[in-house]
């Protein structure tokens, strides 16, 4: 996996839940006429050409290319002056943060001639790629029920929170899969989705749990929490969110605004491989007057979102075995004995982790590593150890 970029995010939440959130345009796709095969290693030996408007245009049909033209770069590169190398990292820069701005933003839904709730399900599926599983007690009959649907484009998640609204499902997200949810009956008393939620390129916030507590004895410990859950678009997890604790701002029914009180500059949110959804809680003063209700809370989520997947493969016999994909080296440091078992010491390094590293290394450890002999038995690990964290990589 190579270098996650970041993206930023912001958030709106009322209680009653009504949220505007901007998104991005989709990037512009080489014309189909080009053979990014064939004319990829030609720019890229332009970069080192003798005439600067040479060298620069070959930067921007590079850059305009996106980020499906790095399939295409030559592995060997270590004939390019600086200058051409320096391009060339821009370029790759380029690409990464087309790629991200991509991931993370959301697909338009449009359901035309959808006339039942398993055809406005096909289409959220074929324009997504998510795809949905039925709880087996969910009655087969649901799936064949006509529906009425909106003639506009809808984001993701609330053109499934409309489909839902409509046919009292739900959804069961420790089902299915990273690609699929599972969709189950809807629990009694359980409010509209679409009344529930805020919506933010790829992602769904909705407010579960709001708990106020005076602690008579100490003032200080007064507070208020109120406990959301995330969920993004499947295929397309975070390595990790967080929260700048200065953006957060709660306006009551009263016209009172309440403020974070957390003991860090920033809340982290957990995410899960094998989840497409998590919870976290933001800790606000408790009210100095007595409102109805949380009118709206704002703030801003950071995203950090995994760059394009690599295979790295590299020789144990070799003293100095290292391998660079995009702005990732991997580095057999150490094979030596432990017992009965080898010990394979491994650096990650980034050319610019960007404080990638502070908060979400476990991204890391969720990736497959495994020992090829060579007669091609495949031997997995038994577990990591980290040796060294530093600003820009880890051991393991």
């Amino acid at each position: 996996m190579s270098l996650r970029c970041t993206r930023a995010i912001a958030f709106f939440v009322s209680l009653s839940l009504i949220a505007k959130v901007s998104g991005w345009g989709q990037d512009a796709r080489p014309p189909a006429e080009i053979d990014l095969q064939v004319e990829v290693p030609i720019w890229v030996d332009e970069l080192d050409a003798d005439n600067v408007q040479t060298r620069a245009r070959a930067q921007q049909q590079l850059m305009q290319a996106g980020p499906e033209a790095s399939e295409h770069v030559p592995v060997i590169t270590s004939h390019l002056s600086i200058e051409a190398k320096q391009r060339l990292d821009r370029v790759r820069q380029a690409w990464r943060q087309a790629k991200t701005k991509r991931e993370s933003t959301e697909v338009l839904i449009r359901f035309r001639d959808a006339k039942t709730v398993s055809e406005a399900l096909e289409v959220i599926s074929t324009a997504s790629e998510v795809e949905f599983e039925l709880d087996p007690r969910v009655e087969a009959n649901v799936m064949t029920s006509s529906i009425n649907l909106p003639t506009g484009p809808l984001g993701f998640w609330y053109a499934i929170d409309w489909v839902l609204d409509r046919t009292n499902l739900d959804i069961n997200f420790y089902g299915g899969d990273r690609t699929a949810l599972l969709l189950t009956q809807r629990a009694e008393g359980r409010p509209s989705r679409v009344d529930s939620a805020a919506y933010g390129g790829i992602y769904r916030l909705e407010p579960t749990v709001v708990t106020a507590r005076r602690v008579l004895a100490s003032s200080e410990s007064s507070g208020l929490n109120v406990t959301l859950t995330i969920a993004w678009q499947p295929g397309r997890q975070p390595i990790g969110l967080s929260i700048p604790v200065r953006e957060i701002h709660a306006v009551l029914s009263d016209d009172q605004t309440l403020v974070a009180e957390a003991d860090t500059d920033s809340i982290e949110i957990a995410t899960s491989s094998e989840l497409n959804q998590s919870e976290f809680y933001l800790p606000l003063t408790l009210p100095t007057s007595s409102p109805e209700k949380i009118r709206r809370i704002s703030g801003m989520i950071q995203a950090m979102l995994p760059g394009r997947r690599a295979a790295f493969s590299l020789d144990l016999d070799s003293s100095d075995a290292s391998s660079s994909i995009d702005a990732m080296t991997v580095r057999v440091e150490e094979v030596r004995r432990n017992g009965p078992l080898h010990e394979v010491r491994v650096g990650v390094e980034f050319d610019d982790s960007d404080r990638s590293l502070e908060n979400h290394r476990q991204w890391i450890f969720e990736n497959e590593a495994f020992v090829r002999l060579p007669d091609e038995t495949r031997l997995d690990h038994l577990g990591y150890e980290t040796f060294r964290q530093t600003a820009t990589g880890i051991g393991i």
